[in-house]
């Protein structure tokens, strides 16, 4: 991702094996994420059950988004590691997917709260578009919403005439391809306004359920497991935002150690862009009662062969 852009591209004979245990760690982490999103993906189509439901069509959407930002920010963090330089026309479409999938993210999960907030009050009237067999509406807007701004902020790219976008080998860096101050403005208004207005929705949400949860005398029981639902998009979105610390985290760090610039984004890349990533769709299939007993047996059967 864009985050990754402080790392050094010149890899010396005396950060070899630092640059070796980086990658060591990042890529068993990287595979063992990739193995549990398999599964959990194996299962929704295996089982019907999953795939005549919204809520999991939307979640099996964001297992695809997650992965796919991963993947992307897995794969920049090794070219910039290992100094690879490639041509812009295969690093931009990089940059896009990383910047998409990574504002995508609380798009879902805004999405998912409105769908828990349709499900209580429409529960027999469900609008047209929130139907199983039409959720594929909502997810194409989700995609193209999220892929608009990362379009615009390169079209809006200062072109150097000395780089030639289909043969010129570059670092694949955002602050090398996208360097401009307005595009390091339209990122930051970008970033702040998704996650306001998801923050909005999901309180709201979260606030109107509740308030539905002291009106009802029956089924308090699926009403307050759609709050706690809405509460758990709730921390997954302050996962999504651990991304946003990094300037802070970096300006403490320099201050009060004497780590190396690569050292300090490695740090951050890991902390603060990886692990949320990772732990922010396995907290909520592991959360789910149907799905973690599906995720059981498919483990159990698998330590049995």
């Amino acid at each position: 991702m864009q985050n990754l852009t402080e790392l050094s591209g010149n890899v010396t004979s005396n950060n070899i094996l630092s640059v070796i245990i980086k990658v060591c760690v990042v890529i068993p982490f990287f595979c063992v994420f990739l193995c549990c999103i398999a599964v959990m993906l194996h299962i929704f189509v295996s089982h019907r059950q999953f795939m005549d439901t919204s809520r999991y069509i939307l979640f099996a959407y964001m297992l695809i988004n997650d992965t796919l930002q991963l993947l992307a920010t897995v794969l920049l963090f090794l070219f910039v590691m290992g100094g690879v330089k490639i041509a812009l026309v295969y690093c931009i479409p990089l940059l896009i997917i990383s910047a998409a999938t990574f504002q995508s993210t609380p798009l879902i999960l805004a999405t998912m709260s409105l769908e828990r907030y349709v499900a209580i009050f429409n529960p027999l009237q469900r609008p047209v578009a929130w139907r199983s067999d039409r959720i594929w509406i909502i997810i194409l807007s989700l995609l193209l919403i999220s892929c608009i701004f990362p379009i615009i902020d390169h079209s809006i790219r200062v072109h150097d005439p000395a780089v030639d976008i289909l043969s010129t080998p570059v670092l694949c860096k955002a602050t090398l391809v996208n360097s401009s101050q307005i595009q390091t403005l339209l990122k930051a208004a970008t970033s702040i306004l998704v996650f306001v207005v998801v923050a909005v929705i999901i309180l709201y949400t979260y606030v109107r359920i509740l308030l539905e949860t002291r009106k009802l005398r029956q089924d308090t029981a699926s009403v307050s497991k759609a709050m706690h639902t809405v509460l758990l998009h709730g921390f997954q979105l302050l996962l999504c935002m651990l991304a946003f610390t990094i300037p802070i985290t970096e300006t403490l760090i320099v201050l009060h150690s004497n780590w190396r610039p690569e050292d300090v984004a490695y740090f951050n890349f890991f902390c603060f862009i990886l692990i949320p990533r990772f732990l922010s769709p396995l907290i909520y299939g592991f959360r789910d009662q149907s799905l973690r007993g599906y995720i059981r047996k498919h483990f159990s059967a698998a330590l049995t062969k």
